[in-house]
């Protein structure tokens, strides 16, 4: 038996950037520091987040008076933000910038006077963030079907956006539906699905075709890992997702000669390697990483987490 690594796989940019908050935060203001929502949809992060003195919440209200308080990378409605403010919280934000822009082209879209469907999950803490950045709400549709039972205000004065997190496909198929039942319907210069999203769903693209079975490394409430799991059994794979090499089951590979291993974008690679290590044990001889995309982006964390920068040497003193 193989295993193949998809590439790239694991941690994106807007997920190190979120954790980085949150240990920095640790750091300079020790604990409890309050996260409003998991910081990121992994269990294993959050458990080590919380060994650190996170306290994560899902109502403000659990936060006590004067607490800081970090948002966690899936964005939150106006009236989130309002309310902690209006309690005098410390707030970090740690918003993927991705799902930042995203806020942005709704407010952009509000103020021309559009009405704006959003293309996204229901109950997912991106879509209910992204939603709640108007007071009137956003239509949100998730199939063809909900595309079907749309009404709108104006035809003419519509647009959309969608959550970052997902699949490419679908969401192509979903904007289709939409343009051909509302041809004037405007929508954003660049696709709101995040670059992280798109690779990781191209490489099990082209991974999948290469295996019998593909393991996809991601906790079950993570939007983006199900996605990956999905784009391998639309390929024909049989795909299974595990939150821990310990969810490997010998049966999902009994008999089977080639086996994908891939990680979805709030999964840390230290998972991925302990997959592997089981694999190893349940038979794999050989462990090949396929080429894929480079990625070199990084977000800036708040400026008053950063580190402080050195001073510059006065030339006047030197010597």
């Amino acid at each position: 038996m193989d295993v193949l690594l998809a590439n790239p796989r694991g941690f994106c940019a807007g997920v190190e950037r979120a954790i980085e908050i949150v240990e920095r935060a640790l750091r300079q203001f020790g604990a409890p520091i309050y996260v409003r929502h998991e910081i990121v949809h992994n269990k294993y992060v959050v458990d080590a987040l919380r060994s650190m003195g996170a306290v994560f919440v899902e109502e403000l209200d659990d936060v006590p008076a004067g607490a800081t308080v970090i948002f966690s990378a899936h964005g939150v409605a106006k009236s989130v933000r309002a309310e902690a403010e209006r309690r005098g919280l410390k707030i970090f934000d740690a918003t993927c910038p991705l799902v930042t822009k995203v806020h942005v082209e709704v407010a952009k879209r509000l103020r021309a006077g559009y009405e704006i469907v959003m293309i996204g999950h229901r109950g997912h803490p991106e879509a209910e963030g992204t939603v709640g950045q108007s007071e009137g709400g956003i239509l949100l549709v998730e199939t063809v079907e909900d595309v079907a039972r749309l009404e709108v205000k104006d035809p003419e004065r519509l647009a959309y956006v969608t959550q970052t997190t997902l699949s490419v496909d679908d969401a192509r198929t979903v904007i289709a539906a939409l343009r051909e039942r509302f041809p004037k319907i405007a929508g954003p210069k660049k696709d709101d699905i995040c670059y992280a999203t798109q690779n990781r769903q191209d490489a099990v693209k082209f991974m999948a075709p290469q295996c019998e079975v593909v393991i996809v490394v991601g906790s079950p409430n993570s939007s983006n890992s199900n996605r990956l799991r999905e784009v391998a059994e639309h390929i024909g794979a049989e795909a299974y997702m595990v939150d821990a090499a310990a969810e490997l089951r010998s049966e999902w590979i009994a008999g089977k000669k080639r086996i994908g291993v891939t990680a979805g974008a709030s999964a840390p690679e230290i998972l991925v390697q302990e997959v592997v290590e089981k694999l190893r044990q349940m038979g794999a001889q050989s462990v090949r990483q396929l080429d894929g995309m480079q990625e070199n982006v990084v977000f800036a964390i708040p400026r008053e987490l950063a580190p402080p920068s050195p001073s510059p040497r006065n030339p006047c003193r030197s010597g």
